[in-house]
């Protein structure tokens, strides 16, 4: 992977505002040309530094009406174990987002769901009927004072 510049992190920086601004509007903003612009995002693309470009959706329109923070304890944490899970977790249209951590839990998850019965639902199929889960800690999210996708370039 090529090194990246300062024309690289700026474009970068404002990418992660809004993903829609054009080449020619990124690169009045940053003093490059459009076609300059396009062919430094499609190294940048190319090489993975912009992993995806996507549209975020409102939770309220998707009928999401909850967020959990589930922190999972494993039974058995051996590397078979701990990619089956990582496999199981993949395979939840439920969760957003799926962390092997260090400490006190193997893993943390954020689930999306319509309701407390929905969540209750996905709690039996996915973790208590998974004998691999010993223990699971679900924190219901009250309110979202921040959330936020980008990194600091």
């Amino acid at each position: 992977m090529q090194p990246l510049d300062e024309f690289d992190k700026k474009l970068l920086r404002l990418l992660q505002r809004n993903n829609k601004t054009t080449a020619d509007e990124l690169g009045e903003a940053v003093g490059l040309s459009p076609s300059a612009v396009q062919r430094r995002l499609k190294r940048l693309r190319d090489e993975k530094v912009i992993e995806a470009d996507v549209s975020i959706i409102s939770p309220q329109v998707a009928g999401i009406g909850i967020t959990c923070v589930v922190d999972i304890v494993l039974q058995d944490g051996n590397s078979r174990a701990l990619e089956k899970f990582k496999t199981t977790m993949r395979k939840c249209p439920e969760v957003m987002q799926c962390y092997f951590v260090t400490g006190t839990y193997d893993f943390v998850i954020l689930v999306n769901a319509k309701d407390m019965q929905h969540y209750e639902a996905f709690s039996k199929k996915w973790l208590m009927d998974n004998n691999n889960v010993k223990h699971f800690y679900t924190h219901v999210v009250m309110d979202k004072v921040k959330v936020g996708y980008s990194v600091d370039v």
